[in-house]
This record gives C-alpha cells, structure tokens and sequence, in this order.
C-alpha cells in the first residue's frame, strides 16, 4: 500500500480470532489482554511484546476522531471478516458523526496485489452503513456466545449488509468437529492429503490452502494442527526420530501418518477420543463435558 502511495497512516489488525478464546461481556481492552495471553502462550510472540502491541493498535483506533477518513480495507476470507465484525463493533459503540468511515472489502486476496492493483481497488470504496454497524454488532455478539447457537442461527438471517459474512459463518462452524471421527474441517483436509502420502510439511498446507474456498489460516495455526497429531497420547503423525516440527521446516522433516492416523481419518477411530478436546471457538470452550459437533449435511451445530 505505502509502495502504491495509498495516502494516510496505516493500521495492522494482527489477531487471529478463529482461533483460542474470544470471550464474552469483555471490553476490547480486557478482550485484548486475553488475546495478548493466548497469543504468546502459543509462542508466536513474546508476553510484553504481544501485550503492548494490542494496546498500541487499540490506542490508535480510539484516536480515531482526530482523522476525516478511516477506511477498513478487508478480504472474504474468515480470518477477515471476523476482525471486520469486532471493528465495526467497536465504532458501532463508539459513534464519531464527524469522521467519515468507508470499506473496501474484495474477494481478492491484499496481500498478492501489486501497487498498481491495490490502487485500482478505490473504486470498490463505499460509506459504511448502519447497517453494516448493526449487523457488525449483532454478529460479533453471538460469535462470543457461550454456544454455538446463535451463531449458527445468523445463516438464516439477512446478512447481505455484509456478503461475505454468511461463508465466513459456515467456514468457522466447520472447524467444530464432526460425528464421524471428531476432526474438523481443517483437521480432515490435512490427515487426507497426508495419507495420499504427501509426506513435506510445506506441501501438506499448501495442499491444504488449495482445498479452501477462501484461504484464511496462516502456516503457524496450520503447524499448531500437526503438532498437535505428532504429540498425542496415540500420535496420529511421526517425523524422522530425533526431529521436531519446525517453521520453517528442513527436508529432513517428513511426516509420516500412522495407522492410528489412517483409523482416524477412515472413521474407524474418533480423534476426540485419543485427544480430548480443550480448546476454543469464539465464547465456546470445547471439553470433554462441553462438545458440540457440526452436522455439514443438515447445517447445524448441535450437542
């Protein structure tokens, strides 16, 4: 963008809301301190590092009446729209009448435009709505919900004020697991490419980038995945002996699926059984005692 000479101050909104918790009746302040600590408990920055990049973005944002213009530009994708649902949220509770607000959101992926590309994309510039603002609001609400109802109810409301919520609403419910074998969506799609005997670890999420319909997730979610299938109780994945997932990866590094892995994969094995499940989607903590599944046939997400 500064290449093109887009003109202004630029702002990052570097989270990664489809995954680890997002929990409800929070603050964006307190809601970033339980980000800032999810995030480095991954070990994808360090505490005060993550910490004080949250408040520095946030600081930022709150300034935002001190600009004439703020102008969100967005892709279709779910890791997106969701940072686009707690913006819009945020100036929905935070009306300014004297600072303009429009978005460009694309099905176009930013990062692979070229400048004369990106500068092509004002036409596509519109006024933020209230709509928009209401609808923002409302989702954002029932994404941090204790359970997954709401969310999944949003697929039979109108929702055109923002196109390319209703994927990005489907695309997240489908990281639920599923009956069969207990994997989401993402969970399936890499056990399959690795059993068709994809053994090179860049290769399986680049394989795995290819089987979405609008690529969200980035290497380190993806890695956290099969880190997770090489350090379970029954591992569904092995290296080499002697080696560690690593990013970026060696060519010494080639995973290998077990027969625990094929089972799973097959449905003969349930994924949840040999890893209980302790994470998060949005506001709802998956457990052992709090799993909810997703039904791709019938569109739901029940217990």
């Amino acid at each position: 963008m500064r290449k093109a000479g887009v003109p202004g101050e630029f702002l990052p909104w570097r989270d990664v809301l489809h995954i680890g918790p997002v929990p409800e009746n929070l603050s964006m302040e307190k809601l970033s301190e339980v980000r800032a600590e999810f995030i480095s408990s991954k070990g994808w920055g360090g505490a005060t590092e993550v910490k004080e990049s949250f408040i520095e973005r946030n600081n930022v944002i709150k300034s935002y009446s001190k600009y004439e213009k703020v102008i969100l530009w967005f892709e279709h994708d779910l890791y997106y729209q969701l940072q686009i649902l707690q913006i819009l949220d945020w100036f929905h509770n935070n009306k300014n009448i004297d600072t303009k607000l429009s978005i460009i959101c694309i099905d176009q992926y930013l990062g692979m435009l070229t400048p004369d590309e990106m500068m092509s994309l004002f036409k596509y510039e519109t006024a933020i709505t209230d709509a928009q603002l209401n609808l923002a609001n409302h989702a954002w609400k029932e994404f941090r919900s204790k359970t997954p109802k709401k969310w999944n109810a949003l697929l039979q409301e109108n929702t055109t004020a923002l196109p390319f919520l209703k994927g990005a609403i489907v695309r997240m419910l489908e990281e639920y697991p599923n009956q069969r074998n207990g994997l989401s969506r993402t969970e399936q799609q890499a056990l399959t490419i690795l059993s068709g005997g994809e053994k090179r670890p860049g290769r399986v999420f680049g394989n795995n980038q290819q089987l979405e319909e609008r690529m969200f997730m980035g290497d380190t979610g993806f890695w956290d995945i099969l880190n997770e299938f090489l350090e379970s109780a029954s591992p569904l994945l092995k290296l080499p002996e002697g080696k560690k997932l690593t990013l970026p990866t060696s060519p010494d590094q080639e995973l290998t699926i077990t027969d625990e892995g094929r089972d799973v994969q097959s449905g003969k094995l349930n994924w949840l059984e040999i890893n209980p499940s302790n994470r998060w989607i949005g506001g709802v903590h998956l457990t052992k005692d709090n799993i909810w599944w997703w039904d791709p046939i019938k569109g739901v997400v029940k217990k």
